[in-house]
């Protein structure tokens, strides 16, 4: 039984450590839609070319993503495969050798196939979106859910530079809507300080597009931790109601036996 106890201790011990990343920090809804395709496609792109480079997806295949995004293999392994040999049967796996990782980052990159599942998909909406400049750091930059994370922002150059400072932000009620003037409708703010802010002109997106991107990300990621998830629930429903069927005559025939006995 000891022995038990200590090895569900030893299993929850990373679930614990992966829910304490959050620090308190409010997550922003990422409402994504497994049904987008175009968003997930969308998706793949951006982990191919900003996250592929570290982090590998390796129990997912080039193909299985392909034919289930509706994706031409040939356009997949033009504009998504860029390990040169590689086959479109293969898994998503990356060049990046583990000792260089190691050596280069303190560790090495984790795989992404289902950090959707352990993470959750508002953390991750949340923490893409959410690095700021930070000199003290190694790499410059820090993040709101991960404090002192050790990775860089890898989409810096779409989403610009962040910073921490004071910044004009709506007045929202205790139910989180937002208060306005009772005489000219405007949207009521005040000055809040250790808010993120972004500075103009140093991204190649606006807010909306970059916050379009991560969610896009996202839905890949999310798509990807659970390719079959759909699928599954779509299932799960016939058997569901096959259950129920069941339980009529089951119940039916249980009335039959215990007739005599009543």
């Amino acid at each position: 039984m000891k022995k038990q106890l200590i090895a569900l201790f030893f299993a929850l011990v990373p679930a614990v450590s992966m829910a304490a990343g959050g620090h308190g920090v409010a997550l922003d809804a990422a409402n994504i839609d497994l049904t987008d395709k175009a968003a997930m496609q969308d998706g793949a792109r951006t982990f191919a070319n900003y996250c592929m480079g570290c982090h590998s997806a390796q129990y997912q295949r080039y193909e299985r993503v392909a034919n289930d995004l509706g994706i031409p293999e040939q356009l997949m392994l033009d504009n998504i495969v860029f390990t040169e040999g590689t086959l479109i049967g293969e898994h998503m796996k990356n060049g990046m050798r583990h000792d260089d990782a190691k050596t280069w980052f303190g560790a090495a990159p984790p795989d992404l196939t289902l950090v959707a599942r352990v993470r959750g998909t508002d953390w991750l909406y949340t923490y893409l979106r959410t690095f700021y400049e930070d000199p003290e750091r190694p790499l410059g930059v820090n993040n709101k859910v991960f404090p002192n994370v050790g990775m860089p922002n890898v989409m810096a150059e779409l989403q610009g530079r962040q910073v921490v400072g004071c910044k004009a932000m709506p007045v929202k009620n205790h139910d989180g809507k937002v208060q306005r003037d009772t005489l000219t409708g405007d949207i009521m703010k005040e000055e809040q300080c250790d808010v993120l802010t972004i500075v103009p002109d140093t991204g190649t997106q606006s807010e909306e597009e970059f916050d379009t991107t991560v969610k896009n990300l996202v839905t890949f990621l999310a798509y990807s931790a659970d390719p079959v998830k759909l699928e599954r629930q779509r299932i799960g429903v016939y058997v569901l109601l096959y259950l129920a069927f069941l339980f009529v005559f089951a119940y039916l025939l249980k009335k039959e036996y215990w007739r005599d006995v009543h």
